[in-house]
């Protein structure tokens, strides 16, 4: 399929790719929103790479052509550490990127995890948020209540944060 094909495919799909599943798209041909955010930020990573909130698949780090680690709190297949995004197990100064990917919606305890993001990042290093604005997070978070994606993430960053006495 010629690039300007898909592009105009994918754009017809815009609202079938916010609630259909990665696996779906990717079965029809079409690109996912997570594919969508992947492309962006690989264009700004450099170095070596952390990926908070990997989630399924760590699609960011396994697509990234330098050394990397994906981490989320839940453990879902694929990521490469299973921890307390507040609290990372790194030295100061480790990573050349930070990651965020569509996930700081999910995380509570906000604060404690961005202060964490600038401990392990190198004086020059980049920091890399994507989101989704409102209206759409709502209407995603809605109509893909089967996405296990929206609510495990979101419970495990709360079952954290309430421990920490923070929620």
């Amino acid at each position: 399929m010629s690039g300007n094909l898909a592009r105009a495919l994918n754009a017809l799909a815009l609202p079938l790719r916010l609630v259909a599943s990665h696996t779906l798209l990717r079965r029809l041909g079409l690109r996912s929103m997570r594919d969508e955010r992947t492309l962006a930020a690989l264009a700004h990573c450099r170095g070596r790479l952390l990926d908070i909130g990997c989630g399924e698949g760590n699609q960011l780090v396994r697509s990234y052509p330098g050394p990397g680690v994906g981490v989320d709190v839940f453990g879902w297949p694929g990521i490469d550490i299973l921890c307390d995004t507040a609290r990372l197990p790194f030295p100061d100064a480790a990573f050349q990127t930070v990651t965020l990917l569509a996930t700081l919606n999910h995380i509570p305890n906000r604060e404690d995890v961005l202060r964490e993001c600038h401990r392990v990042l190198t004086p020059d290093g980049r920091l890399l948020v994507t989101m989704i604005g409102p209206f759409l997070g709502r209407v995603r978070h809605r109509l893909a209540w089967w996405d296990a994606d929206q609510t495990e993430r979101t419970r495990a960053e709360i079952g954290r944060a309430s421990r920490r006495g923070r929620v």
